[in-house]
């Protein structure tokens, strides 16, 4: 339907161009709030009213007279119907919903794109410290960060996906001090052990690898031990690897995979931060106040200003992401998704008013945020809050061991980011339609089931004659595959892949009502050749839904 809506739409301009010069731009289908109004809706009448000086109702009128003598509109639409202070609510013919299964079946997998086009996207997500596992927060950001770069795709952007973590400062001290203390036997309970040491099971697994001298890979590294209990540099270096080697096997694990790990450190060595900081200093947005270097971010609409350089000369955590950004800028990266949680929601302001301020020609506004609220996780209806490996949080590899990849990310992506999110590893598990992944999967190797049944060509079904498919609930399927492109459009436009479980639910769920309404496999050769082609085109199109979030389509369960 998406070449029928086309048309469509080049009648709908031309017609109000003839009645307006310029008003062409102003043509666009709504869907009607009442389905049984129609299938489209434009309210061109009652925008072009006023300048025309017509009454809308009186110019809806003949606005519906010239667009029924268009060619697109004689073949395609069935009734324009006038309603309210001008609506015109457009019902389809029956033919021209059924369009939609020939172009699933044709485009397959590519149903839904759009062309490729040259505005290169950087998207930063997980962004861990190496400092512990990954919890079911970094989880969620996975799921969200992946899922929306899966979207962005579709609208035919080339995306980078970036993984930035801090391989330097305090943190990475004590874990490197946490590990020294455990090699030496000095263990979390025991006098000596910092109150700020990391206290998790990992922590002693990484001495005993270090004391034995172990090598570990990860994407982005590899180091071997010293063994040395003293050689606290080598302590740091080696647990840095094996926490990263950890991380990498836990996204492996959810199916996710970066393009480019960016070091805090090379920030610093490379004398990008003092580069922005001078750069700062001279563009005199910046002055001295307490011993401490501020930015004047008020400036930019920031509700104080913030020290850049503190009294012992280090720098405060904005002033860093203020030169990654301008790295990502000057990397060709003119548009940037960062996807991190609310509690970095304070940074915005000040990241941004230093991208301003730096003077380098990015915009206000750059880079975007999707911030998203942490996860509560139950068991039997019970807040598990710790794991034994990790120390004091449910782990990423925890929930994943616990439930499946599948259900993980599907349910992670199932709610706006910032709201908040109870994972219930109980729902998680059962084979019913209560469980949102479930219903969703199982509508897919139903139809599998069903062709298999058959045991035909799927791909001569693209030919066939639709005009059987003319039933209500085969109406209402074949509306739910058309809306499949713009949803994504709209999902990718704001960021929004809990967009894409939503309507997969709706599409499984109006599956189930068609597979309950009609018979596929009859006697009659053409009304079962039409009904095979709207189930497995339904079928294609949950695959590629799924597909975007990262989760599978089985052919079984």
């Amino acid at each position: 339907m998406l070449l029928v809506k086309q048309e469509l739409l080049a009648a709908l301009a031309g017609t109000l161009e003839s009645f307006s010069p310029g008003a062409a731009a102003k043509a666009a289908f709504e869907s009607p709030k009442v389905a049984a109004h129609g299938d489209f809706a434009s309210t061109a009448a009652m925008q072009l009213a006023k300048p025309l000086q017509r009454k809308p109702r009186e110019l809806a009128e003949d606005i519906r007279a010239a667009l029924l003598a268009t060619p697109a509109f004689s073949q395609w639409v069935e009734s324009i119907e006038i309603a309210g202070p001008g609506f015109l609510n457009i019902r389809l013919k029956p033919a021209a919903k059924q369009q939609v299964v020939r172009e699933v079946l044709e485009a397959g997998e590519a149903f839904g794109r759009k062309p490729a086009n040259d505005q290169r996207v950087l998207v930063e997500f997980v962004s861990a410290n190496p400092t512990g596992p990954l919890h079911v927060g970094h989880g969620r950001q996975a799921a969200l960060g992946d899922a929306i770069c899966n979207l962005l795709a579709t609208q035919g952007a080339p995306v980078w996906r970036e993984f930035y973590y801090n391989d330097a400062g305090v943190q990475i001290q004590t874990l490197a001090q946490s590990t020294q203390l455990r090699a030496r036997g000095i263990k979390p309970g025991d006098a000596g052990w910092p109150e700020q040491a990391y206290n998790g099971e990992y922590i002693a697994d990484i001495a005993e690898d270090f004391k034995a001298r172990k090598t570990v890979r990860s994407d982005d590294r590899e180091y071997t031990a010293s063994g040395d209990i003293e050689d606290l540099d080598s302590i740091r270096e080696f647990a840095v690897a094996y926490l990263r080697r950890e991380q990498d096997l836990d996204l492996k694990a959810f199916k996710v995979a970066f393009d480019h790990y960016y070091l805090e450190s090379s920030l610093y060595t490379s004398g990008r931060v003092e580069a922005t900081v001078q750069r700062l200093v001279d563009a005199g947005k910046t002055y001295e106040l307490d011993d401490a270097l501020w930015l004047r971010s008020t400036d930019y609409g920031d509700d104080k200003d913030r020290v850049m350089r503190k009294r012992d000369g280090t720098y405060t955590y904005f002033v860093p992401d203020v030169a990654y950004h301008i790295a990502k800028w000057e990397r060709g990266f003119k548009k940037v998704v960062n996807i991190q949680g609310t509690d970095h929601h304070g940074t915005i302001a000040r990241v941004r008013a230093g991208l301003q301020a730096a003077g380098v020609g990015i915009p206000e506004g750059y880079p975007d945020y999707v911030l998203h609220t942490m996860v509560r996780v139950m068991r039997g209806g019970v807040e598990v809050k710790i794991s034994k490996r990790a120390g004091s949080y449910v782990t990423l590899r925890d929930l994943i061991e616990w439930t499946s990849t599948d259900a993980v990310r599907f349910f992670l992506l199932s709610r706006k980011p910032d709201t908040e999110y109870v994972f219930d590893i109980d729902l998680a598990l059962a084979q019913n339609n209560d469980n949102p992944v479930y219903y969703v999967q199982y509508a897919h190797a139903r139809i599998c089931s069903v062709l298999a049944a058959w045991g035909g060509d799927v791909a001569g079904l693209s030919a066939v004659d639709l005009s059987a498919l003319q039933s209500p609930a085969a109406q209402s399927l074949l509306l739910m595959l058309a809306r499949y492109p713009d949803m994504l459009t709209a999902a990718a436009a704001d960021f929004a892949p809990h967009d894409v479980t939503f309507y997969l639910r709706e599409l499984a769920a109006s599956y189930h009502s068609y597979y309950d309404a009609e018979r596929i496999l009859v006697e009659d050769e053409a009304v079962k050749s039409a009904r095979l082609a709207l189930v497995a085109a339904t079928a294609q199109v949950l695959h590629n839904g799924l597909a975007i979030l990262g989760v599978s389509a089985p052919r079984k369960m």
